[in-house]
């Protein structure tokens, strides 16, 4: 999908922020530097504050480079419960990174994120926009070599 057809799905242009930021986002590498907030914000005649608060906000548009793979873990409270600090720490040791993190080889980006919208099926994880649950920290190590070999 192009800007165009967004913008011909929302009677005000600022409401086609989100998926026009998504659409930047894929454009630009998975990331949004500040020439795309620049062009976000021009071409739905907005201030470029607005779309700098829009893009900060959300949690699923990034504003500093990532990781050819995103892998994510839902610590929220029925995550959490369920072992999700286990499974975070079991993607630290395997990645070797911290939350937030991107490895130094440019490859993997590891988050902690709050709820992944997947409560009965606890823990989940979200690596590449793909929800894999429930995950357990054995599950780890071949969820990494299956994206390793995947390149």
């Amino acid at each position: 999908m192009n800007l165009d057809a967004v913008l011909a799905e929302y009677p005000e242009s600022r409401s086609a922020i989100l998926p026009a930021l998504r659409l930047a986002q894929e454009a630009h590498g998975g990331w949004l530097p500040p020439e795309a907030l620049r062009e976000v914000a021009d071409a739905l005649d907005l201030a470029p504050a607005q779309v700098e608060a829009v893009a900060s906000f959300y949690d699923m548009l990034h504003l500093a480079p990532v990781g050819k793979h995103m892998v994510e873990v839902c610590t929220n409270l029925s995550c959490a419960l369920l072992g999700a600090q286990q499974v975070l720490e079991a993607f630290e040791r395997e990645l070797g990174v911290h939350p937030g993190e991107t490895s130094e080889d440019g490859e993997f980006t590891l988050r902690a994120i709050e709820c992944a919208g997947g409560c009965g099926r606890a823990v989940v994880v979200v690596v590449d926009e793909v929800y894999r649950e429930p995950v357990r920290p054995e599950d780890v190590p071949a969820i990494v070599e299956e994206l390793k070999r995947a390149d």
